[in-house]
C-alpha cells in the first residue's frame, strides 16, 4: 500500500498575508483605544500577526517568502499603523530582520533567521543604552568564559522586547572589541521590563532589557568587532518603517475624523446647516486631513520603490544609486513626520467641545505621531538632502538615512 504523503503549506503569497491580516487588524483597530489606556499589550494578537507570516511579505519565493516589493511591505506596515501604530512600531525589528534577510546574502546564520521568519517568531533588538554616555556609545560587557561569552549591562528602547521570541543587541569585550549576538529572551539572566513611559507609542514594549550574567554560546554571536558595511546606508530601510508607520497615524486620523462628523458631531449654533456632513469648513478640514494623509502614503511607497531599485546592488556602482535612495527616504520621513502631526491636530477642528473627550482617546494619534518623529531630528534630514541636491554631498552612514 503507497504512503498518503502530507499536503505541503501552500506558498505565501502576498494578498494572502493581507487577508488573513485582515480579521487581526479590524480586531486592534477597534481595541487601540481601551487597550492603551489599561496599558493591555495585545500578546495574542500581535503574536498572530506573526503566525500570518507578515515578515515573509518581502521574502523572495525561493526563501520561503511571498516575493513582495519594499512597496508591498511598506503598504502592510501602513495598514497596521492605521489599526494601531504601537503594534507597527513593536514589529520594526522583525521587519528589519526580514529586510536583512533580502539585502544581506551573508546575513550571519541566515538559513537560522529564515527558520525562525518561517515560523512566525518575531525579533526584538537594540544597542542603545541609557548610561549617560554618549548616543551610541556602549558599556553592557562581555568576558570570554571558554568558547562563550558572559554578558552584562541594560539596554533601553528594547522596541517589540516583550512580544519577541529573540533579541539581540551588543556588548563589549574587555579590550573594547564590540560582541554582536542573538539570544533567546528566556535565557537565563534575561529580564525584559515593562517601563517605556513615552507620551505616546505607549504599548510598543520599549522598554529595558537587562543582562545578569547571561551566557552568550560562540554560535549565537552574530559579529565581532565593527567591519565596514558592504553599502554604507543601511539603516533606509529603518528609516522608511518610520515614515510608514507615520503614514498609517495621518490615515487613522482620517478614519476617525470621517467617523466622528458622520456620526456625533453637531453644527454650530450659527451654521446654516443641518448636518456635520455638509457644513463646508468641516468638509475642508477633512479635505486637509486626507491630504495629508495621502501625501504621507504616496511618499512612503515612492520611497520604497526607490529601495526595491536598490535592493541586491553591491560594489562601488551601488553607492550613488543607494545614496540617492537614502536621500528620498529621508525626505519620505520629513513630510510623513509632519503630515501626521498636522493631520492629528486638524481632526479637532471637525467638532467641538466634545471631540476632546477622553473616552474617545483621538489624543493618542497626535502622541503617537510626535513620538514616532523624536526618534530622529527632521532638520539634519532637511538639511542633509539640501546639501545632497546643491553639491551632491553624501548623506552621513549612521543608520539614521
Amino acid at each position: 500500500m503507497t504512503a498518503v504523503r502530507p499536503e505541503r503549506a501552500a506558498a505565501p503569497t502576498v494578498a494572502g498575508i493581507r487577508a488573513a491580516a485582515a480579521p487581526i487588524l479590524r480586531r486592534l483597530g477597534d481595541t487601540a483605544r481601551v487597550r492603551e489606556e489599561t496599558r493591555d499589550h495585545a500578546f495574542d494578537d500581535v503574536r498572530a500577526l506573526g503566525a500570518a507570516g507578515v515578515a515573509l511579505t518581502g521574502i523572495p519565493h525561493h526563501d520561503g517568502g511571498a516575493g513582495g516589493s519594499v512597496r508591498a511591505v511598506a503598504d502592510l506596515v501602513i495598514a497596521i499603523a492605521q489599526a494601531d501604530s504601537s503594534v507597527a512600531q513593536a514589529l520594526r525589528s522583525t521587519f528589519l530582520i526580514a529586510n536583512q534577510v533580502v539585502d544581506r546574502a551573508d546575513l550571519p546564520h541566515r538559513n537560522a533567521v529564515l527558520a525562525r521568519l518561517r515560523h512566525g517568531d518575531l525579533f526584538a533588538g537594540t544597542a542603545n543604552e541609557r548610561s549617560g554616555g554618549a548616543s551610541g556609545q556602549t558599556n553592557a560587557t562581555a568576558r570570554r568564559a571558554g568558547d562563550d561569552w558572559i554578558v552584562d549591562g541594560e539596554k533601553y528602547y528594547s522596541t517589540g522586547g516583550l512580544y519577541a521570541s529573540w533579541f539581540s543587541t551588543q556588548a563589549r569585550a574587555e579590550d573594547g572589541t564590540l560582541i554582536r549576538f542573538t539570544v533567546p529572551v528566556d535565557r537565563a539572566g534575561l529580564d525584559r521590563l515593562d517601563d517605556f513611559d513615552a507620551i505616546g507609542q505607549r504599548l510598543t514594549a520599549s522598554g529595558t532589557t537587562r543582562f545578569t550574567e547571561v551566557r552568550i554560546s560562540a554560535d549565537e554571536v552574530t559579529g565581532i568587532g565593527e567591519p565596514p558595511p558592504e553599502q554604507p546606508w543601511p539603516g533606509s530601510f529603518a528609516q522608511l518603517y518610520l515614515a510608514a508607520v507615520q503614514a498609517g497615524i495621518a490615515a487613522r486620523a482620517l478614519d476617525d475624523a470621517v467617523g466622528y462628523v458622520r456620526e456625533k458631531a453637531r453644527p454650530i449654533k450659527h451654521s446654516s446647516v443641518t448636518r456635520s456632513t455638509e457644513d463646508p469648513y468641516v468638509r475642508e478640514t477633512v479635505g486637509r486631513i486626507a491630504s495629508r494623509a495621502r501625501a504621507a502614503r504616496a511618499v512612503v511607497l515612492l520611497a520604497a520603490e526607490a529601495l526595491t531599485e536598490v535592493r541586491g546592488l553591491g560594489g562601488p556602482q551601488a553607492r550613488a544609486p543607494r545614496a540617492a535612495a537614502a536621500v528620498q527616504v529621508a525626505e519620505a520621513g520629513v513630510i510623513a513626520a509632519e503630515s501626521a502631526l498636522a493631520a492629528t491636530e486638524l481632526l479637532f477642528d471637525v467638532g467641538g467641545g466634545s471631540i476632546t473627550d477622553r473616552e474617545l482617546g483621538f489624543d493618542r494619534h497626535w502622541r503617537n505621531a510626535r513620538t514616532v518623529a523624536n526618534h530622529n531630528p527632521r532638520q539634519w534630514k532637511l538639511a542633509v538632502a539640501g546639501a545632497y541636491h546643491l553639491t551632491g554631498e553624501e548623506p552621513p552612514t549612521t543608520g539614521l538615512f
